[in-house]
């Protein structure tokens, strides 16, 4: 791949598309970038200093000095971060910001498999390959308490099945750039599907797109 490429992942939280965009980053040999970090990175710099999270300005500013590079997935990964993040990401202002961070990285050679809750509908709508990945709530609450209890942790089903309909919710119903699938994303449902099956299925998609540009 001599040109830019980029291959643009939505979906909602546990549907899979995390570990997918790696699969696929990695056998495609496309640089990688999880945009949910970037809020996060955000939300985590305000709770390091005390900030509220409805500091408009604040999460502008923290939103500026947000480096691509050095984005920690261990720090980032906790989940009071998680939910600190969904908060800041409603800021249209944030959101705009970090969207230019996210479409530079998209347009560095040799490109990029990106993955978020707009990538396709704002991020890079003229991506070469969108992916709406997608489950069950509940199918998405048991791998997040199976994931939770293989590190040794505890937690409750309903708890976290509650926690993924807010999540849900808010990301579907803000007003800028919700969650929702692009007009001509391809659809992967991974509730009865192993993560194997879901990239094989990702993969038969986008060879099917370079073998089309590669004809023209």
């Amino acid at each position: 791949m001599t040109h830019v490429f980029t291959i643009a992942i939505d979906g909602p939280a546990g549907a899979g598309k995390g570990t997918l965009a790696r699969r696929l980053a990695d056998h495609y040999r496309l640089n990688l970038l999880d945009t949910g970090l970037t809020y996060r990175a955000v939300a985590h710099a305000m709770l390091q200093v005390g900030l509220p999270l409805d500091n408009v300005s604040a999460a502008e500013t923290a939103a500026r000095q947000v480096d691509l590079a050095k984005l920690d997935r261990a720090v980032l990964s906790a989940h009071a971060v998680g939910e600190a993040a969904s908060k800041v990401a409603v800021f249209p202002t944030v959101r705009r910001i970090l969207v230019e961070k996210q479409r530079a990285f998209a347009r560095t050679p040799p490109g990029a498999v990106l993955d978020g809750r707009d990538i396709g509908t704002v991020v890079c709508p003229d991506a070469d390959i969108k992916l709406y990945v997608t489950a069950s709530a509940e199918v998405r609450a048991r791998r997040r308490l199976a994931e939770i209890e293989s590190i040794g942790g505890t937690a409750d089903f309903a708890e976290i099945l509650a926690d993924i309909m807010r999540r849900d919710e808010r990301d579907m119903g803000r007003a800028d750039s919700p969650l929702k699938p692009a007009a001509d994303a391809h659809l992967l449902d991974t509730s009865e599907m192993a993560i194997e099956a879901a990239f094989l299925a990702a993969r038969a998609v986008i060879d099917d797109a370079l073998a089309m540009r590669n004809r023209a």
